[in-house]
This record gives structure tokens, sequence and C-alpha cells, in this order.
């Protein structure tokens, strides 16, 4: 079995990220995001990790899709990072917060520029007429924004998940698995750290 000699879950997350930025061959820091409405009617999407350290996990989206306003509703979520070529998975369970001004206007303009201009141009999640209502749109944002900075739009940000939960899973014969959790319900506890049966 494997021996989680680390007591730090953000240091195991480093260790285990730069692993799978090393064999991953696309998207290593690719998350499922898991969020529900009000009623508590879950949805699932895939996501990209766009930045972690102690204050949980960081990504970026449309605060009007369906996402944003599910998290909006219920600000709860779970993350999953699957890593394949690694046989491992990690789990998030946390509250979820938005991102400072700064920090969302900070990634937004790390963006390429025709991510900035797809942001505006995107009513994500919303009914689309066909590709090219999408084509135009870019279009017409492409003109509006011909020269100079491309403003982040109002609709725009991050959120950061701040975690209660974190489970490490490792592949393991015969199913026979691996799994680590690290809990705490405030950010000023301790962590508490357990094995569980696979």
């Amino acid at each position: 079995m494997t021996d989680f000699k680390e007591t730090d879950p953000y240091a195991l997350f480093a260790s285990w990220m730069a692993e799978a930025e090393a064999s991953e061959p696309n998207d290593p820091n690719g998350m499922a995001l898991a969020t529900s409405d009000a009623q508590g009617r879950p949805s699932v999407r895939m996501v990209l990790l766009k930045g972690y350290d102690e204050t949980g996990f960081v990504f970026y989206t449309n605060l009007e899709s369906k996402k944003g306003t599910q998290l909006a509703e219920n600000p709860n979520a779970a993350l999953l990072f699957h890593w394949k070529s690694l046989r491992r998975q990690i789990r998030v369970e946390g509250s979820v917060t938005p991102v400072s001004e700064a920090e969302a206007d900070a990634y937004f303009h790390s963006r390429p520029r025709q991510s900035q201009i797809g942001a505006w141009a995107s009513d994500q999640s919303r009914p689309c007429e066909g590709r090219f209502e999408l084509e135009k749109r870019v279009a017409t944002y492409a003109a509006k924004f011909n020269i100079g900075t491309v403003p982040r739009p109002p609709h725009w940000s991050g959120f950061r998940i701040a975690p209660r939960y974190i489970e490490f899973w490792k592949d393991g014969k015969f199913r026979l698995h691996d799994r680590q959790i690290f809990r705490r319900e405030d950010e000023a506890e301790p962590w508490t750290i357990e094995r569980l049966f696979p």
C-alpha cells in the first residue's frame, strides 16, 4: 500500500499535480466541477484549475452560466481530478467564494486576446441559433475592441473553493485501493487525517 507520509494536503496536491503535468497528455489541470441549485439538483462539468494555495482552488467562468447561477444559489461545490496515466484521483469538497476583482482582472488579462473576446461574445449556457450566431458575435466584439486593452466583462470572474474535505485515491491491485482523507470544518482548525477502506 502507498505510504502517505505528507501531512499537508496542499503539499501532497502539489506533488501529485507536478507528476500529472509530466505524464498527462492533455489538460492535467482539468477537473470535474459539481454544483447544485437551491433545490439541490446537481450538475457537473469539466473546468480548468487556474490556481491553488492554502486558501483553496480557483477557476474562472461566466457568472451567468449554469455553474455561475448555481453557485450564487448554493455556494458549495465538489471537484474531482482524475489522472488516468497515474491511476490516481483527488476529490475536494468545500465552500465557494468569489475571487477578488484584482485577481479576476489579472487572470483575464493573462488570457489570449481571442479568449478575452470570446468571453464577451458567448452567452454561456444559453440557447444559440447556430455556429454562425457565435461567429458573428465574436466578429462584433473583435471590431469593438479592435484597439487597446479588452476590458474584463462584468459577468466574467472566478471562484475559490475552500476545502473542508480532500481525498487522495491511488489505484491498488485487486481493487485494494489506497485512500487518505484530510478533513476540517473551519480554516482555523488543523486537518484531521484518516485512512479509508477501499
